[in-house]
């Protein structure tokens, strides 16, 4: 069930207006910055010293509250080095002026180039940690965020009764303003709806403040009297900004992640390490093969092994037809996105040879086949884990007479991968070789049956080039090796295999998430990672309100987080209600309602998704070793990693990278800036980087 559900944190203030004082000393109005790259005015002191280095990782002092635990995720997930501070830890570093920066060849050195704190007075107002800290941010133009707070004049906002507004969030629509369009937030499209997933429970609270002299807003709602009031804005006063976050949130719920990206640029200037993209590729399994249909009154599905009461046959299978096929490509071509097809050839031999040796979808889908994007998902779709003892419930590992484990051998699992693969050849299908997915990503571990991969399974890998295997993001999220192969975990989309309608769909999904007592397996009462549904869903309308508005957030929670990992589902979910279109109709509209044509959705294939979760691990120990020196002097940014680690960077539009003999313009441009995983060019042992001075 969803998990975006957020209780008002420690940080939240609910009491009445002017229960904290302002900080002291008069407040100075600064420049508007729109620009990522504004900078404060240093002070006299400053401008009198060379040009400071700032280095290019983030502080982070955390109370343990949710707004600061969303932000940390989102440094961590897009690969930006940050050093957390635990406020709750009595044996802490404390903030001084040692700990914030130094001096390195005679140059000074700030060491953050941006500050999180969980609210503006974090350390207390009067503190000398506070003292110190604003002190360095003024020194050398350090952006703050303050993660979670109210509305007082303390940030630049009146207070809430003074023609503002307070409470509950949920469902509630927020407007990017023109300052936030030209600045961090560039790349949304303007409107933001809070979640309401749950209308008996409170999920964001908020308060919108109508901003003062040096206050400019990115995010406001409408208040009484027909005026609007900011719920995330800049702060500019005393030679500082702090961008002011007037609303709680988790790592969780769309409002933030539709903002994460733009409190990073905000944070960093638009210049750090780590990038970002939103992904969105959708598998489709079983193509050519037909899947076996859940049976309504067994609760189970004929042919499976549990299925006790059926014949075995498992009649009336779900397969798709010329119809299904060419909807399938009329789809593609209206929703401007394309499908992996995961195909078994062997399956679809099968089909025609049980049907008078004639096969209209197959021919239809060769016709069509350079639409699509195609991966090997074996020949025939057997399982090729260990030979399976079907005679117990649930089936286990058959044994040999001296209690080893029986397994599918290296040249069936081999034959199975290049049989499939030629098969596509001779059709003019073209398919990549070093892509895999096996059926139900048998081979690899089981649990609880298998717990460890086919030993076969390395050796028939590399015996046909395949450097990339698909997996069950459900049971190993993470990647890892097969022997020089690496894993590609796959999201599955609770659009079940076994069924071709929105009745069965609907009968199958209360199966699971109902209670004994109404008529379901229980499965959700025994499984602590599962919630029962309150009710059974109605047949006729529960895939529609419930399962469809669900799974669509479910997927476009992966794509607003950065997670480059497809989605599988099956081709029966093409065929008969077509069931899978409805949701991703949802999908792609509620992503293009978000986001604006600079940020489009990033479709990979199987192996661009591999390189990149590949490069992320690589990257992240990397960072956890401290093996990694980035900062800028200036408009100047330079980037030191180990030889063979390629590095993620952000940086402005107009960015130059060094070569050998003069530049060339940087990275790839998304969602308004530009980003690449780089290297050092030929003889350098640096990435060099030139920002524009605009």
């Amino acid at each position: 069930m969803d998990s975006g559900r957020i209780r008002t944190p420690r940080t939240a203030h609910r009491g009445r207006p002017g229960a904290r004082t302002a900080p002291r000393g008069a407040r100075v109005a600064a420049l508007a910055a729109a620009a990522l790259l504004a900078t404060v005015v240093p002070s006299a002191q400053a401008l009198a010293a060379p040009v400071p280095r700032i280095d290019l990782t983030v502080l982070v002092v955390d109370d343990g509250g949710s707004a600061v635990g969303a932000i940390t995720a989102e440094l961590k997930g897009s690969g930006v080095p940050y050093r957390r501070i635990d406020l709750n830890d009595p044996d802490r570093p404390v903030l001084d002026p040692a700990f914030l920066s130094d001096t390195v060849d005679g140059r000074p050195r700030a060491k953050y180039q941006g500050v999180v704190l969980p609210h503006e007075s974090a350390f207390g107002p009067d503190s000398a940690e506070h003292t110190a800290l604003q002190a360095y941010e003024r020194t050398f133009g350090i952006p703050q965020v303050d993660a979670y707070t109210w509305s007082h004049p303390g940030v630049g906002l009146d207070y809430t009764n003074e023609g503002g507004w307070s409470g509950v969030l949920d469902g509630t629509t927020a407007g990017v303003t023109a300052a936030g369009k030209a600045g961090p937030f560039q790349y949304l499209a303007g409107a933001l709806t809070f979640e309401d997933n749950d209308p008996s429970i409170a999920e964001s609270y908020g308060y919108a403040g109508r901003p003062r002299a040096g206050y400019t807003s990115y995010l406001d709602i409408p208040v009484q009297g027909g005026t609007r009031a900011s719920l995330v804005g800049e702060y500019t006063a005393d030679g500082r900004r702090e961008l002011v976050v007037t609303f709680a949130y988790n790592q969780y719920q769309r409002q933030f992640r539709a903002l994460a990206r733009g409190i990073v640029e905000w944070l960093t200037q638009g210049v750090h390490l780590g990038q970002s993209r939103n992904y969105l590729s959708v598998h489709v399994d079983d193509v050519f093969a037909p899947d076996a249909r859940w049976d309504t009154g067994l609760n189970c599905t004929p042919g499976d092994f549990d299925c006790v009461g059926d014949d075995g046959e498992g009649a009336n299978p779900i397969r798709m037809t010329v119809a299904d096929a060419q909807y399938a490509a009329a789809w593609q071509k209206s929703a401007g996105f394309t499908l992996d097809m995961v195909y078994n050839g062997g399956q679809g031999e099968q089909w025609k040879t049980e049907h008078g040796g004639a096969d209209a979808l197959t021919d239809r889908l060769v016709a069509d086949r350079a639409q699509y994007r195609w991966i090997n998902h074996t020949y025939t779709h057997p399982f090729l884990g260990c030979v399976q003892d079907n005679a117990v419930v649930p089936w286990q590992c058959a044994q040999d007479a001296t209690g080893k484990t029986l397994w599918v051998s290296r040249a069936e699992l081999s034959a199975q991968i290049r049989d499939n693969h030629n098969w596509a050849v001779r059709k003019g299908i073209s398919v990549d070789r070093t892509e895999l997915v096996t059926g139900e990503h048998s081979g690899l571990k089981t649990l609880p049956q298998q717990p460890a991969d086919n030993p076969n399974l390395a050796g028939a890998l590399a015996d046909n080039g395949v450097k990339w295997t698909g997996s069950d993001n459900s049971r190993e999220p993470q990647q890892r090796s097969v022997g020089a192969a690496r894993t590609v975990p796959r999201h599955p989309m609770n659009v079940y295999y076994n069924v071709g309608t929105a009745a069965e769909m609907t009968d199958e999904y209360n199966w699971i998430y109902t209670s004994r007592a109404d008529g379901g397996s229980g499965i959700c009462e025994s499984n602590p990672a599962s919630t029962c549904l309150p009710a059974p869903l109605p047949t006729s309308t529960g895939y529609a309100d419930h399962i469809v508005p669900q799974e669509a957030r479910t997927a476009l929670s992966h794509v607003l987080g950065n997670d480059p990992r497809p989605h599988y589902v099956h081709q029966s979910n093409l065929a008969e209600e077509r069931l899978l279109y409805p949701v991703l109709d949802r999908v792609l509209a509620d992503y293009r309602g978000l986001f604006a044509p600079s940020a489009p959705l990033v479709n990979p294939a199987q192996k661009d998704v591999g390189t990149e979760l590949s490069r992320r691990t690589a990257w992240d120990q990397a960072l956890a070793a401290g093996q990694v020196t980035a900062y800028r002097i200036g408009t100047a940014v330079t980037v030191k990693a180990p030889a063979g680690v390629t590095a993620p960077v952000t940086a402005p539009e107009g960015t130059r990278k060094r070569l050998l003999l003069g530049t060339t313009a940087f990275g790839t441009p998304y969602a308004g800036t530009r980003s690449a995983w780089t290297s050092p060019e030929l003889l350098q042992t640096s990435v060099t980087l030139t920002l524009p001075t605009a």
